[in-house]
């Protein structure tokens, strides 16, 4: 998870640095910035870690003293880093086109503390862009060299105070795993007019107490994050208050979008106090776009769109029946957009979706599994497999997303 200290915290350092060198007044705030902290020998039982046989490998550092401003500790950002050359002159960039000479790779996962368990799936797959291994030349054993990045952060992701730990050398058994772009970063609205109206935040309640946003076919995603917009529409009553929770946020209520109405001022948290929850003044058909990586927030106002008592998904594996395999209604403690239904497919098959049991109203597309459904449009190709399926009859947008 991303630790960010507010904009707030990093002027005043500014503001610190600056008083500091005008009067050397011992009074004056100053940031104190340490120089070094020590990255601990990991115990990894007989020496040799079995990525693909092991879970994780802990890691433990002392954490540097205190980044302080004004007797006030900021919290530093840590990374994890990592080389089989022992060697950390170019760093890898998933964006870029020639890694040539790169020699080392940061996690995209960071931590506010010195106590982690490193993922050994996703230490695998780091080694994999870094190396380039194909599937015939994945080594029987490597030497890896760790270490760990500090620095402080502001909210557009710019490092200062940069130091670096000590290097430790482990030793491991890698394996060969099929690299593909990060899955696209799914937000969740919860609310008293969301879904059930239960204000549920657990991945156990997506579908019924909380609905998904909505992934947009042919946006460019960030390859290693999944981030990027993300949309939903609906109808928010006068007053109504909601929260859009980040995949973080499952659970704990700590990560998401809080605060503002929509005229603008939503607030993303990332833990410490509520910044309150999103508020409508002026009810109506909204569509809202998130962009995950930037945190903003865009509104829409919308016409008055068409209320549907039924949807359903007729296709080839059913004989095109309109009035069978009726997709539940996710909306109920406000007017419903939102359908959604599991589904298994045992083979590929074709299908719509379809309004009030006829084909006077029906979506359909050529993209799988996500798309934007148009009147009489083509039908939609499925791949076999078990999804949980949700369908915005405002947008005609559709996702068929792995049920696990």
């Amino acid at each position: 998870m991303k630790n960010i200290f507010s904009y707030a915290v990093l002027l005043l350092a500014g503001v610190s640095v600056l008083t500091a060198c005008k009067d050397d007044n011992d009074s004056n705030p100053t940031l104190t910035q340490p120089t070094s902290f020590v990255l601990n020998n990991p115990e990894v039982g007989e020496g040799l870690v079995d990525l693909q046989n092991s879970k994780v490998i802990k890691l433990t550092w002392s954490q540097p003293t205190p980044y302080n401003n004004y007797n006030a500790p900021v919290v530093p950002t840590y990374t994890i880093q990592l080389s089989t050359t022992n060697s950390f002159t170019k760093e890898f960039n998933a964006d870029a086109e020639d890694n040539t000479g790169a020699d080392f790779i940061s996690l995209n996962e960071t931590y506010s503390t010195g106590n982690v368990e490193l993922d050994c799936e996703v230490l695998d797959k780091a080694l994999m862009q870094l190396n380039e291994w194909g599937e015939d030349g994945v080594p029987q054993d490597q030497a890896l060299s760790i270490r760990v990045k500090s620095a402080l952060r502001d909210a557009s992701f710019n490092e200062y105070y940069t130091i670096l730990s000590n290097v430790v050398n482990v030793n491991i058994k890698p394996y060969y795993i099929e690299l593909s772009d990060a899955p696209v970063e799914i937000w969740y609205l919860t609310g008293a007019c969301i879904a059930d109206g239960s204000w549920s935040n657990s991945a156990e309640a997506v579908g019924t107490g909380m609905t998904p946003m909505y992934i947009k076919p042919g946006f460019e995603y960030d390859k290693k994050t999944g981030k990027g917009e993300i949309e939903y529409a609906g109808y928010f009553p006068d007053g109504a208050n909601f929260k859009i929770i980040a995949p973080e946020g499952l659970s704990n209520w700590n990560y998401g979008l809080c605060g503002g109405n929509e005229e603008g001022g939503q607030v993303y948290r990332e833990g410490g106090d509520d910044p309150g929850n999103i508020s409508v003044g002026v009810g109506g058909y909204y569509k809202l776009t998130l962009n995950t990586e930037t945190h903003e927030l865009v509104w829409e106002k919308l016409d008055q769109p068409e209320v549907f008592r039924q949807i359903s998904m007729p296709g080839d594996y059913q004989d095109w029946d309109v009035s069978a395999n009726l997709m539940n209604t996710l909306t109920t403690a406000t007017e419903n957009h939102d359908w959604t239904i599991t589904a298994d497919y045992e083979s590929d098959c074709l299908l719509k979706f379809a309004a009030n049991g006829a084909w006077d109203v029906n979506w359909g597309a050529t993209d799988f599994p996500v798309g934007d459904g148009v009147q009489n449009g083509d039908n939609i190709p499925v791949t076999a497999g078990s999804y949980k399926v949700f369908f915005n009859d405002i947008l005609g947008r559709y996702m068929f997303l792995p049920n696990e």
